[in-house]
């Protein structure tokens, strides 16, 4: 008999389900909800909510709109985003995630103590162009520095003060050799400050997910193509795993992987449903 288990720790965090949970209540109430990018990085979500009326928009799309009502997902958006929905009189539902809330007026705070005319350099290690990056870097008028890994951070100009910050759901491993790297090569003249920003509720998936994975000998992970914490997740299920396999939706299972298991588990990224982790489970025991 195949055990087939879903890790309890997967699934939407915090941030996650009140932006879908403000979505929902929205919706309900009838009316046209505009949602400025991807609720959540998960196709099959989206799709859910675009059935209950929840219409994506982009930027541009953005910038057009008068009049309306819109929803901000848990990514956080720059401070322009609000001063446009000011000027087009726009409706805001603001489901920005508070840590990342707190740690953009953190950022702005560093930034506005600077001016315009210091040496110090705002770095964020964090993915170029994600949706909350984007915001982070807004509240410092574009001028922080996005580095994505130890090789990038390679680059920056040790000569000058650096304060770092990282994105709230990168790896602690990689933030910790961002951080060990610019302590160790930069001169003695310059300061040097970091601030560990990363959501807890994140990075502590890192160890879960790797007992969960390390007990089974066949792995899904359920996660969107877009999420970037998917991958992250992945990797580490890959680390303790090699036979782990990652799909967005029951019609990528492999069924020729199935009879050869004993145990297989279900795992999935912060921006990953519950319904969709126990459809695969479904799937899976209708397979065996």
């Amino acid at each position: 008999m195949t055990k087939v288990e879903i890790d309890e720790g997967s699934g939407f965090c915090f941030g996650v389900v009140t932006a879908i949970n403000k979505a929902e209540e929205v919706l309900a109430q009838g009316g046209t909800l505009y949602c400025l990018g991807d609720i959540v990085h998960n196709s099959r979500e989206v799709e859910r909510l675009k059935e209950m009326g929840l219409i994506t928009i982009n930027h541009e799309q953005f910038n057009a709109l008068r009049d309306a009502k819109v929803l901000l997902r848990a990514h956080g958006e720059p401070p322009e985003t609000y001063e446009t929905a000011r000027r087009n009189n726009i409706e805001i539902i603001d489901a920005t995630c508070p840590v990342v809330l707190r740690l953009q007026k953190r950022i702005k705070q560093e930034y506005q103590e600077e001016g315009d005319g210091g040496e110090k350099q705002i770095v964020i290690y964090g993915k170029n162009g994600h949706a909350e990056v984007l915001g982070l870097v807004g509240q410092t008028e574009g001028k922080a520095i996005v580095v994505e890994s130890l090789e990038e951070a390679r680059h920056l100009d040790l000569n000058k003060d650096i304060r770092l910050y990282s994105q709230t759901t990168k790896s602690l491993d990689g933030f910790r050799e961002v951080i060990d790297y610019i302590q160790q090569h930069k001169p003695a003249h310059t300061t040097f400050q970091s601030f560990d920003t990363i959501c807890r509720q994140v990075a502590n998936r890192i160890p879960n997910i790797r007992k969960f994975a390390a007990g089974h000998d066949l792995i899904f992970f359920v996660s969107g193509k877009k999420s970037s914490n998917g991958k992250m997740l992945f990797t580490e299920c890959l680390k303790v795993n090699p036979n782990s396999h990652l799909i967005d939706s029951p019609d990528e299972i492999d069924t020729t992987l199935l009879h050869r298991a004993t145990s297989i588990g279900i795992c999935g990224a912060t921006s990953t449903p519950k319904w969709l982790m126990e459809a695969v489970s479904q799937a899976i025991r209708q397979a065996l």
